[in-house]
């Protein structure tokens, strides 16, 4: 386990639900759309520019500016634009789009710690929620069902859906009440420091950083934000930290 706890029970609060995060943390999404947009275009160093293309417009779908297919199409048309210089028409946009996104769902994976994971939240009696940023709806609920892990979620929470993103407390708040509990009784864990682990601290419920990569390159956490290399480590630091985490049923 990397060094983002002490394995001591320091912290007493009663822990009766999880929240996780979908894509990079349960779900290899940025494997699948990298593999997808070079796909398309050929190039594997645009990629940083489409992520903040996607973050522009998926902002723009969140609230409610647009529904998410007008957003991943203009988005597509104004990366060709402004990132390669190629003006698009809508016909032309609807196609590129479309091949696009059947690649990239065909690729999405779980990652292999989740399900043993998943498994052992729901055999120790927990409360669990999927929260995401994503903007489709549909997609998500797909995409959750597609993995085969769809029964282990009491509520889904999408961005898209509610109208309010990660960091907003907003989305974290909502899943609370889904879940019937308090925040301060709720653990949530994802791939991003900011988004999720800060984020969901700043709304009452225990962050945990969810970092899988193995360089050295990536920022600290704060002393009250845990971090775990995998979702293998997730147990271990809620019997340890958060004491009150009853004992799996066998």
């Amino acid at each position: 386990m990397r060094s983002g706890h002490a394995r001591t029970a320091t912290n007493r609060a009663e822990i009766k639900a999880v929240c996780l995060d979908v894509d990079d943390t349960l779900v290899d999404f940025t494997r699948a759309a990298r593999s997808a947009l070079f796909a398309l275009i050929g190039r594997d160093d645009m990629w940083p520019a489409w992520q903040r293309a996607t973050d522009e417009f998926v902002a723009r779908c969140v609230s409610g500016e647009l529904d998410s297919t007008t957003m991943r199409e203009l988005r597509t048309k104004a990366f060709f634009a402004e990132q390669l210089g190629i003006q698009l028409d809508d016909h032309t946009v609807t196609a590129l789009e479309a091949r696009r996104l059947t690649r990239m769902c065909a690729a999405w994976r779980l990652f292999p710690d989740v399900v043993p994971c998943l498994d052992w939240l729901r055999a120790a009696g927990l409360r669990i929620a999927a929260v995401t940023n994503a903007s489709g709806g549909p997609q998500q609920h797909a995409k959750l069902a597609d993995m085969g892990i769809t029964r282990y979620f009491d509520a889904v929470l999408i961005a898209g859906e509610l109208g309010a993103a990660k960091p907003d407390p907003r989305i974290f708040h909502a899943a609370c009440q889904r879940l019937h509990v308090q925040p301060h009784q709720t653990v949530h864990i994802g791939d991003r420091l900011d988004l999720d682990a800060v984020g969901a601290r700043d709304a009452g419920l225990h962050g945990v950083w969810l970092n899988r990569d193995t360089t050295d390159q990536h920022p600290t956490p704060p002393p009250d934000i845990h971090q775990i290399a995998d979702l293998e480590d997730l147990p271990e630091l809620l019997v340890w930290h958060y004491a009150t985490v009853p004992t799996p049923r066998r």
